[in-house]
Order: C-alpha cells, then sequence, then structure tokens
C-alpha cells in the first residue's frame, strides 16, 4: 500500500478556498472522504445549466467572470445564483464580489485534479488476451 499524501488543492485560509480532490482512481481505493469530495464535484456537474456556467467560467479570458457575463444560459438570474451557490459549495468555482456584480473563478488547480483523477495510467490496464 502506498503511504501518498493528499494535499489540499489551494493553501487558503478564505472561506471560498476551493476543495482538495482525490487521487487518482487507479493509485488507490479512495477513502470514503475522498469519494465524497470527488461525488460533490461530479453531482455538482451533472446538472447542464451548471456545466454551462461552470464551462463558461472555465472558458472565460483569464479563467474570470463576471455573474453579468454567464448568465444567458436559458434560466431566470435567481436560477442562476442558485446553480452558482451549488458550484461553489461543490469546491468548482470561488467568488468575489466588486462593487454591485460577483466575479467566479475557476481555479487551474481544480481543472488539474478532476483531470488527475480520472487518468490511467498506461501499466494499468489490463491486457485482453488476443481473440483468433
Amino acid at each position: 500500500m502506498s503511504n501518498a499524501q493528499v494535499l489540499p488543492l489551494v493553501e487558503s485560509e478564505a472561506p471560498d478556498a476551493v476543495a482538495a480532490c482525490c487521487p487518482p482512481l487507479t493509485e488507490r481505493p479512495f477513502t470514503a472522504e475522498e469519494a465524497d469530495v470527488a461525488a460533490r464535484m461530479f453531482k455538482a456537474l451533472g446538472d447542464p445549466v451548471r456545466l454551462r456556467l461552470f464551462s463558461s467560467v472555465a472558458s472565460h479570458e483569464g479563467g474570470e467572470a463576471c455573474v453579468c457575463d454567464i448568465s444567458d444560459v436559458g434560466v431566470s438570474q435567481p436560477t442562476v445564483s442558485h446553480h452558482l451557490k451549488k458550484l461553489k459549495d461543490a469546491g468548482l468555482l470561488t467568488s468575489e464580489r466588486r462593487g454591485t456584480w460577483v466575479y467566479y473563478r475557476v481555479e487551474p488547480s481544480v481543472l488539474a485534479a478532476m483531470g488527475r483523477l480520472l487518468t490511467i495510467a498506461p501499466t494499468t490496464i489490463p491486457r485482453r488476451p488476443a481473440t483468433g
């Protein structure tokens, strides 16, 4: 068994700090806490409106977007706010109020951690015997 240690993605005392994630699926079985964190992240992205909002923020210049620039997703403003809150609660977004607007940011470490979580090392892929 590995003695690998999971480190936080962002070292911050801020209440909006993004959540730590998990090791690659092929490294070792998840702990209960790691599974809970990963499930919250993927559950939040399981809604099409949330996925569109997350994509809008992530693809916006600098990885940050004002809510005024991303709210055109086919639902009312209160619903946009609800979905953005769910993304924040899952550790996928951080936010900062500037005047009357709120700006959302996807930390690059979140995207990297989610990609790493789903990475399968070539040596762990089982080979099937050739059939003839």
